[in-house]
């Protein structure tokens, strides 16, 4: 939806409001809409992960956002273990330059590190 300068105040009264309303078209036609509006099965699919927040203004949103970020599913795979290693300051600051992600990055060179260097059990 492209932005335009609204000429009218913002509704401030129930009359003004039901005006409003009276006014709108029965159908909206969006074609920047990530879904057809008008279909009532589109419309429950695109809002049905929304986190709805009544009162408290910005704060409020940004608890129910963190509450709902914290909350993690099923695991798909197996848990990571939390540890402690310890890097020459160097190195810890050229990896974390790589940017977000550098732990996985680390972990998968590490994997495959193991692979190419680990000994058969039974030669």
């Amino acid at each position: 939806m492209k932005s335009v300068n609204i000429e009218k105040p913002f509704p401030s009264t129930d009359a003004e409001w039901e005006a409003l309303i009276a006014e709108a078209p029965a159908a909206a036609i969006d074609s920047d809409a990530s879904y057809d509006p008008n279909d009532p099965a589109a419309v429950e699919a695109f809002w049905a992960n929304a986190v709805v927040v009544r009162e408290g203004g910005p704060a409020a949103v940004r608890a129910a956002l963190a509450e709902r970020r914290c909350a993690r599913g099923s695991q798909k795979a197996p848990l990571k273990v939390p540890t402690t290693i310890r890097f020459d300051a160097d190195v810890l600051v050229a990896l974390k330059a790589t940017g977000k992600g550098w732990q996985t990055r680390v972990n998968a060179v590490m994997r495959q590190w193991i692979q190419d260097h680990s000994h058969p059990a039974n030669p």
